[in-house]
């Protein structure tokens, strides 16, 4: 509804044209009325709301990726090769205009899903769950709730996270908060610029890695609310796991994992809110990603 000062510009502009004037004409006096008002300073526009930054540094979570990555072992290593660069083209230019080889800087990427700092959608491991573009937005931004087991990881690489570290986290921080992502921290994400130690798998081709007790998953999943979970690993499962009791339970109940995580010895143990950078292809099982971290 216009106001009275915005109403007063229009009857004046239409006043004393008669009843000859089209509609078209009133139509037009009112729109011309109405912008002069708006701009003259006679009604007050309303302010545009401010988004305050984060009051803290910005942790980033995610590992730099790049060829020679550690990768689940047998997956698809990934590869990126040049199509253009600014200056001079090499190689196919693909989708450029001819000619624009020495404008654009354009790569070709080749890469599983589960590389690097990656997502796993429910449909991962849950015939019936969802694909990576159908994860709600609300879920993707969260509180982070890290629980440090990398005292016992640094002797046994066999470690789990238990139902007694989530206690005993509660104990020194509360209950876990709603709609959180619960990540665990065993410092493995030291381990990658070496591949073979961040795989770590024995003479016996089993792999030596933390990660979450499925006792421990079935607990957040039926007396906490939670969005996920994360790993700096590979996996949220142990390594050496051949049943993966944490990814069908938790996946299998709609939430989703974040894997590979870096950085998580920067970010408090509570307190702090996450924003997963989903990837979106249709149909996805999950994909590389973005993961912000702030307090």
């Amino acid at each position: 509804m216009c106001s009275p000062r915005i109403m007063n510009h229009v009857y004046g502009a239409i006043e004393g044209r008669g009843p000859q004037m089209t509609r078209r004409a009133m139509f037009g006096a009112l729109g011309a009325a109405a912008l002069a008002a708006s701009t003259s300073g006679s009604v007050s526009a309303a302010p545009v709301p401010q988004v305050a930054p984060p009051a803290g540094p910005i942790v980033d979570l995610t590992h730099v990726l790049r060829a020679g990555f550690p990768v689940w072992p047998g997956a698809q290593g990934f590869e990126m090769r040049n199509l253009a660069q600014i200056g001079g083209g090499t190689g196919s230019l693909g989708s450029l205009a001819p000619g624009a080889a020495s404008v654009f800087y354009k790569n070709e990427l080749r890469l599983d899903e589960h590389t690097g700092t990656h997502i796993d959608a429910p449909a991962h491991a849950s015939a019936g769950g969802i694909t990576v573009e159908q994860i709600s937005p609300r879920d993707l931004v969260a509180p982070i709730a890290v629980i440090d087991i990398a005292v016992r990881a640094h002797t046994d690489n066999n470690a789990l996270l238990t139902r007694q570290d989530i206690v005993d986290w509660e104990s020194d921080h509360g209950t876990l908060p709603d709609r959180c992502l619960v990540a665990m921290h065993s410092a493995w994400a030291d381990r990658v610029g070496q591949p073979g130690a961040f795989v770590n798998v024995d003479a016996a081709g089993v792999q030596r890695t933390p990660g979450f007790d499925p006792d421990a998953v079935d607990f957040l999943l039926r007396e906490r609310d939670i969005v996920g979970l994360g790993s700096d690993t590979l996996s949220i499962d142990a390594g050496r796991s051949t049943t993966f009791g944490a990814h069908l339970g938790a996946l299998g109940a709609g939430k989703y994992a974040v894997e590979v995580l870096a950085n998580l010895s920067q970010i408090p143990p509570a307190g702090a809110t996450v924003m997963v950078g989903a990837p979106t292809h249709a149909g996805g099982s999950g994909g590389p990603c973005r993961v912000l971290a702030w307090v």
